[in-house]
């Protein structure tokens, strides 16, 4: 097995080669002839050749007389110490020395040079060393076997595994419901058919003409139906209740005007009788709906005989009684003078149809019990439409015949009739025998524009006009009273509006509303004590009207949204027509009355801004929804054909977090620094048999994506079944995203375990790297001092919660027994309770962090939990340290800067520290102060440290010494037989080749931290460039100590290393 993480895929094997490293040596020195010092350490370079990389890609120099010494290894140290022991420029092979801290690498200190564009006049652009020359390896022929892989955590541990959670449907057993005809039809001629109909609309013709009623009825009456749309509509439902029941009272108040049997005045009279009637249909409600359909299917046969009666007593011959109320019969001169409008003094056309448009509501009486029909889809369209042909046919009837055959005005004096060889000047009722005239001068008492009970009179049985009035007005305030708890629980049940969760309950098997009863009950009682139905049918319209827009502008937005699941069944449907009557809708509530309008409309927008500010966890399926999608496909589409530019990069990061609860540090500072900039997956690898896999990773999908939408983490959830860890990490780096929404760096956990961790674990953690680095994605590894993994944590917190929901049952049952033995009656009861003694228990929080650091400190690690949600904290004023030592294109400059800008890092400023040569300290510092100016980035203080490159103390190596020790070969000290089979039994391990290659790197490794440790210990956090291990070159084991080594007892760090390509520019 070979030691290194990089697919042969990548890899070109040579067989028969079995030196593990081989280099091709050139000598570059201007010094070849000199002679050299045997007893000098020869100084190691890395290639510098940036020029033809077909033929000068992989150069090494070295001192002449010790090429034997390096034949077996790759040549990887930085041991020059000198300006002099190189060129500044090869004349031969036209390539250049990039000098880093003095010494002769590729890896390039930021320059500003990097970020010029191409024939810019302030200098040369330069291109720094791509992430592909400093990670790939060297050596195209050596051969990689490769490796086999298990599960191993997504950072430093193993995931914590969720269960899916199983909701059971409500049982629906013996729930009654109703077919077309009796949950709709008969609802909605019932309503339509309502107080309109027998006590205004002989008015409403008297003043806007049989021409005008027909007007008011076509626009009115339009196909609009289908479900609540809300408090505005359940309250419309409310007051309509009390328009219905002061209709009903009125008519019974002239009935007792007639008998002389008023109980105080007109006014309070309707109060009380209202009052009445309302707690009587309150009672028929809550008695559930089945008495409700039945009492609704009598009524509606008493309001045909009405309407019938009306027909026939038209026909019969008038007698001089009621020709002196005006009723003549058929008579043309009447229905000419009756077609044209005649508004009276205060009136006009919108406040005729304000006080009409209610007759209208009832086409959603159907759709408004809609959970309460057999099949709604196909009931509510038959149902409705036929009750809005049938009451059209019959609201144009009585509008025609009531306009044929009685005057506008009457005086019901017998003794009002024509003088011989008086001046008719056209009037109809002067033709046929009758003077009214003296009621263009003084109020008159009958005739159209007067009598609100002319279809009484005209009828041939009056009682039976007032028994259909009884039964229009009471059928519909108990529709209306049926309707409106309906809605309204509807709406609770959402829990939309959290305040109004109380009125969610149902009762029996109907699930009937009865609290929501009672709350129409109250508001219909406030209105009824309005007692005038010309004050309360203008609300009631301008409710309405506001909720028909909405459903007309419903209907048009899901057809605009082009959703498939939007699929209008009926045939003569179109989209431009539903936002016609939607505009129409609200153009004539203004008309009607603006200032009403202007308050609905107010109201609206509160409730708007109210839910969308609290985004209740409901899923409707809405056209938003959908328009949502639309809109995100077409902008995701309209972004791939433009270029990727430098000022609108942004970090987009895949987070391997596994489940995202389990690992809350890591998503919380990566969410710091993508929040409302950048793309932020938190990504879940599952390892095993697929089919398991697979289903695991199917149950908790919504779950982990919910957990990120509750806590306000603006980042997605993915997931991915796969044959080992590394494979399902390269499939997500190479397939996440969205054309140009694509991941762009990988973040991922310090493995805090790396020294305790099988070999496959420690293959696939420093095989990621590789694999982002090959698909040239950027890397941040975050390291905590106490490490990511809370999974059990959580483990014993969900343990705990199931003990206590066992306790608390225990305790209930307890309870129950003993309140069954008691004796006693009420009082009993109560005295057995309060012996049980049972202490209330605390009620939860919302977040488990505070719930797990309640618990008992044995059962968990407290500092863990704590570390945990160090990142959701406002950090205090300090520091973010940033260790920018090689030039990776920005990426390490640019996450801490979008750091300050969030409310919980703004008070940290940033200090630089860059490497460079100690004679030139302050030059370099300007030109950093410099690059950073430009780049419009401030900081606090900027540090260029000058012995990055020294040797570190011998403590701090004998720590790093002692931490590489057990994964060393020592080959040398063995003879070469044992030191080959060592190699092929353990080819992971670190030989004292490759240590001695790369020493000076390690030596590098140490150095730092010792001054991170000298600048950086109290900072908040310290953000560091990443060393790059070249494939086929540093050991996986050896490279995990280089991390180790590099943040070992520090503050939190961030080791960053972009793409290599430009992430910040100056250029504006």
């Amino acid at each position: 097995m070979s030691l290194n993480n990089t697919s042969n895929v990548f890899l070109d094997s040579v067989p028969g080669n079995s030196n593990r490293f081989q280099v091709n040596v050139i000598n570059e020195s201007h010094e070849s002839s000199a002679a050299v010092d045997n007893n000098a350490d020869p100084p190691h370079y890395e290639e510098t050749s940036f020029g033809d990389e077909t033929h000068n890609r992989f150069r090494i120099s070295f001192r002449p007389g010790n090429q034997e010494c390096y034949d077996n290894f790759l040549q990887n140290g930085e041991n020059a110490k000198t300006d002099a022991s190189f060129h500044a420029y090869d004349s031969h092979t036209n390539t250049y020395y990039l000098q880093t801290f003095g010494h002769n690498t590729v890896d390039a200190v930021p320059k500003i040079e990097y970020y010029r564009n191409t024939g810019s006049i302030s200098g040369p652009k330069v291109n720094r060393p791509s992430l592909l020359e400093i990670h790939e390896q060297l050596a195209k022929n050596v051969a990689v076997a490769p490796g086999s892989a298990d599960r191993v955590a997504n950072g430093d541990g193993m995931p914590g595994d969720e269960e899916a959670e199983n909701k059971e449907g409500e049982d629906k057993a013996g729930a009654v419901k109703f077919g077309w005809v009796k949950g709709v039809l008969v609802r909605c001629m019932l309503n339509i058919w309502g107080v309109m109909l027998f006590i205004r609309l002989s008015w409403i013709v008297g003043e806007a003409g049989i021409g005008g009623a027909y007007y008011l009825i076509s626009r009115s009456l339009g196909p609009e139906f289908g479900g609540s749309i809300g408090l505005i509509f359940a309250f419309a439902n409310a007051v309509a209740v009390a328009m219905y029941v002061v209709g009903f009272a009125e008519t019974v108040v002239d009935l007792l005007k007639e008998s002389n049997s008023m109980m105080v005045d007109p006014t309070n009279d309707i109060r009380i009788i209202g009052s009445i009637t309302v707690v009587i249909l309150l009672g028929i409600s809550v008695a559930g709906m089945e008495w409700e359909a039945k009492a609704q299917v009598i009524l509606l046969v008493i309001l045909l005989i009405a309407i019938a009666n009306f027909f026939i007593g038209t026909v019969i011959p008038s007698n001089n009684e009621k020709k002196s109320r005006g009723f003549f019969n058929y008579q043309a001169s009447i229905f000419a003078e009756n077609f044209g409008p005649s508004f009276t003094k205060g009136e006009g056309f919108f406040s005729v149809f304000a006080i009409f448009f209610p007759a209208a509501t009832g086409i959603l009486a159907g759709a408004n019990i809609s959970g309460d029909l057999e099949d709604p889809q196909d009931a509510i369209p038959r149902g409705t439409m036929l009750a809005i042909f049938i009451t059209t046919v019959a609201y144009i009837g009585v509008a025609i015949c009531v306009g044929a055959c009685v005057v506008r005005d009457a005086t019901g004096s017998m003794n009002d009739t024509v003088i011989s060889g008086m001046n008719c000047n056209g009037s109809a009722a002067c033709g046929l025998g009758y003077d009214f005239s003296r009621c263009r001068h003084e109020p008159c008492q009958y005739g159209l524009m007067n009598n609100f009970q002319v279809m009484s009179m005209v009828s041939g049985f009056g009682p039976l006009i007032t028994a259909g009035i009884f039964s229009a007005t009471l059928s519909s305030a108990l529709a209306s009273l049926v309707s409106a708890p309906k809605v309204f629980q509807a709406l609770c049940k959402d829990n939309i509006y959290k305040a109004l969760q109380f009125f969610a309950k149902g009762y029996g098997k109907n699930n009937e509303p009865l609290r929501g009863y009672f709350l129409t009950f109250v508001i219909a009682m406030a209105f009824i004590l309005i007692a005038e139905l010309n004050t309360i049918a203008p609300i009631i319209s301008n409710f309405f009207l506001a909720s028909y827009a909405l459903i007309n502008f419903s209907c048009f937005h899901a057809s605009y949204a082009k959703s498939p699941g939007w699929r209008p069944a009926y045939g003569i449907y179109n989209m431009w027509v539903s936002l016609f009557g939607a505009i129409l809708c609200c153009a004539v509530m203004f008309v009607i009355n603006w200032w009403a309008a202007v308050i609905t409309y107010v109201i609206e927008f509160f409730l708007y801004i109210y839910v969308t500010y609290k985004k209740p966890d409901v899923n409707w399926g809405s056209s938003t929804q959908a328009l949502s999608y639309v809109s995100a496909l077409d902008n995701a589409l309209e972004l791939t054909t433009v270029e990727d530019h430098v000022k609108n990069f942004r970090p987009q990061c895949i987070v391997l977090t596994g489940g995202p609860m389990t690992r809350p540090a890591l998503l919380d500072i990566t969410h710091a620094f993508t929040k409302n900039s950048g793309l932020c997956i938190c990504c879940e690898v599952f390892v095993g048999p697929r089919k398991l896999c697979v289903k695991e990773m199917n149950s908790g999908m919504a779950k982990k994506q919910a957990w990120l939408i509750k806590n306000k983490i603006k980042a997605f959830y993915a997931a991915v079944a796969a044959d080992c860890f590394r494979d399902g990490v390269r499939s997500l780096l190479q397939a996440s995203g969205l054309g140009r929404m694509k991941p762009n760096t990988l973040v991922i956990g310090y493995k805090k375990n790396w020294r305790k961790a099988p070999l496959t674990e420690i293959e696939n953690y420093v095989g990621i790297i590789h694999d982002a680095f090959d698909f040239e994605i950027g890397v941040v590894i975050v390291r905590i001092s106490q490490g990511f993994d809370i999974s059990q944590v959580l483990q014993v917190q969900d343990e705990l919660e199931k003990l206590e929901q066992e306790r608390l049952a225990l305790e209930a049952t307890i309870k129950d027994n003993e309140c069954e033995e008691g004796s006693g009656g009420i009082r009993g009861l109560f005295k057995k309770a309060s012996k049980l003694n049972i202490t209330k228990p605390a009620p939860k929080k919302d977040s488990s962090m505070n719930t797990i650091q309640s618990m008992h400190v044995g059962e968990f690690n407290q500092k863990l939990v704590e570390a945990s949600t160090q990142f959701k904290k406002k950090q205090g004023k300090g520091t973010i340290d940033v260790w920018w030592l090689f030039d990776d294109g920005g990426l390490t400059l640019l996450i801490p800067y979008i750091l300050t800008l969030r409310k919980k890092w703004k008070d940290c400023k940033l200090r630089i520290y860059v490497g460079g040569k100690i004679n030139r300290i302050e030059e370099e510092k300007i030109a950093m102060a410099s690059l950073l100016s430009k780049f419009r980035i401030k900081f606090a203080d900027i540090h260029i440290i000058g012995d990055i490159n020294i040797k570190p103390n011998k403590e701090s190596w004998k720590v790093f010494e002692e931490m590489i020790e057990p994964y060393r070969l020592h080959e040398s000290c063995k003879d070469l037989t044992t030191a080959e089979k060592l190699k092929r039994e353990s080819p992971w391990k670190i030989t004292d080749a490759e240590l001695e290659a790369v020493k000076e790197k390690s030596y590098r490794q140490v150095r730092l931290n010792e001054l991170l440790q000298e600048h950086s210990r109290a900072a908040n956090l310290i953000v560091l460039s990443l060393p790059v291990a070249r494939k086929g070159s540093i050991s996986d084991w050896l490279y995990m100590a280089w991390l180790e080594i590099l943040t070992k007892n520090l503050p939190p760090v961030l080791l960053v290393r972009g793409n290599h390509k430009n992430v910040l520019t100056f250029y504006s």
